[in-house]
Order: C-alpha cells, then sequence, then structure tokens
C-alpha cells in the first residue's frame, strides 16, 4: 500500500492538482486585481515596490507589521500609530495614499537629524499640518489636470520625492528679486491615464502670519519637461488673469471654470 501511495502522489495529476491548489491559497492570502500586478506601484520613499508581494500581517488586527512604528531610541512619551488615509488616488492600486502616522513621522524627523524643535507632544499637530498641505497640494495639481480632463478624468498620485535643499529655477529667480525662499521643495509624478507628467512643488512659510491658515502657501505647476508643460503654463496663466478680472475665457468666450477653479485653489 506505501509503494501505492507514493507512486499515485507523484502522478501528473495529483502534481497539477497541488498546483492548483498552491495557486488558489496563494490568489486567496493576498488577494490584487490581476491588472495592479503589472503596473507601478510605488511606496512614499520613492522606492518602485512589487504589488503583488504579501505584506507581513500582524493577527491582533490583520493590518501589515510597520517596523517604523516602533518608539525611537530615547522617545519619552507615547506618540499615536494611527494613519489616516488621504483622499489623493495611489498610482498602479484602486485605493489612496495612507499618511504616515505621528510615530513613523517623528521617528523620520529623527533619523533625518530634524527633530531637535519638536517633542512628542507636538506630533499630532505636525502631521495634522502635513496632511493638510498634501490635500491642499492635490487640489492645485487637479486645477491643472483639469486642462486634460478629456483625455483624462481621474488622475492619480503616481510617486514623489522631497528635495528641500535643490530651489527649483522658478523659487531661484524669485529670490533674486528679493522675495523669500521656500522651506522645502517637492516633485510629484502624477499618472494620466498611462502618461507621467512631473509637478514642481514650493512650500513657503510667512512668520508673519503663524497660527493662521495664511502662513503656509505654496506654487504648483508641471515641470518643464515637455512641449505640452509650457503650452499647460500659458494656458493656466491666460485662464487664471481672466477669472481674476471677472472676465469670461478668451477662447470660448463663456464664464472659464479652469481658471476660477485654479484661483480657489490657490486661496485655500
Amino acid at each position: 500500500m506505501g509503494s501505492q501511495m507514493s507512486r499515485e502522489s507523484t502522478s501528473p495529476a495529483a502534481r497539477q492538482e497541488s498546483v492548483e491548489m498552491a495557486e488558489r491559497l496563494e490568489a486567496s492570502a493576498c488577494p490584487l486585481p490581476g491588472s495592479a500586478r503589472s503596473q507601478a506601484v510605488y511606496n512614499v520613499y520613492n522606492q518602485r515596490i512589487d504589488p503583488s508581494a504579501c505584506p507581513k500581517m500582524d493577527p491582533r488586527n490583520n493590518m501589515p507589521v510597520e517596523p517604523n512604528q516602533q518608539p525611537f531610541p530615547g522617545q519619552r512619551r507615547y506618540i499615536s500609530t494611527e494613519r489616516e488615509a488621504s483622499t489623493i488616488p495611489k498610482g498602479g492600486t484602486e485605493t489612496t495614499w495612507v499618511y504616515p502616522s505621528p510615530q513613523m513621522f517623528y521617528n523620520a524627523l529623527k533619523r533625518k537629524g530634524k527633530g531637535d524643535d519638536v517633542t512628542e507632544d507636538d506630533m499630532s499637530a505636525v502631521v495634522f499640518a502635513h496632511n493638510t498641505m498634501n490635500e491642499v497640494t492635490w487640489q492645485h495639481v487637479l486645477a491643472w489636470e483639469a486642462l486634460h480632463a478629456g483625455e483624462c478624468a481621474d488622475p492619480q498620485l503616481l510617486r514623489f520625492t522631497g528635495r528641500p535643499d535643490e530651489l527649483s529655477p522658478l523659487a531661484r529667480l524669485s529670490s533674486w528679486f528679493g522675495n523669500q525662499l521656500p522651506f522645502d521643495r517637492h516633485d510629484w509624478w502624477v499618472d494620466r491615464c498611462g502618461q507621467e507628467v512631473r509637478y514642481v512643488i514650493d512650500f513657503y512659510f510667512h512668520e508673519h502670519a503663524a497660527g493662521t491658515p495664511e502662513a503656509f502657501t505654496l506654487r504648483v505647476r508641471p515641470a518643464i519637461d515637455s512641449a505640452q508643460s509650457v503650452v499647460d503654463r500659458s494656458k493656466m496663466s491666460i485662464y487664471k488673469t481672466f477669472a481674476r478680472l471677472g472676465l469670461p475665457c478668451p477662447v470660448t468666450g463663456t464664464a472659464g471654470h479652469i481658471g476660477k477653479t485654479a484661483v480657489h485653489a490657490e486661496q485655500q
């Protein structure tokens, strides 16, 4: 009987059944739309990741284990590990980007040597300001993307990176005329239905308005990586100028919603 069972277990039919069962188990353990498996997906560190790889799960809450949620060495008080989902669609997925928790943010600041002037008690407010700025930034991006609504109705944020030590050409030019420098710069790559479009964002802090919504302002525009971006900048400049003057769109002769939306985003 033993030899018979051994021969049956190694038969082609049995091996095929085992392979199919393993595939079903793998699919049920880490379900993911087939279309997403071939798309580029990036994490918050601008690193490309494998979307089909199953994360290590914590059985206590069925959530991915986050090593960077651990208290930082020398930390004296508890910091929240709760994460908030953004409204920003994440490229290559059917979900939105998730903001870092206060603990993750604190750890990142400490690792970069930028956390000397913040305490554990500050982190909830810091993360709230960070999240709010990103939501406002996305509204600016959507205002620009409205120029291409006919070809892509649902743009997504594919990836991003911080470049605080690199001045954008516009920021450098502006400083030559005595204007203040931004405290941070980001580059965001938007997935315009298959086309990657880079945006440059300069963030400014106004000390005289500290503690008010006017303390932070930003400049968002598509990077001049293509002729289309140059055309978009020219169009948007005209649309916003006419919207501020209360005049109809110079092209269609009707009230232009693109310019109004862009101006409204700047006023947030």
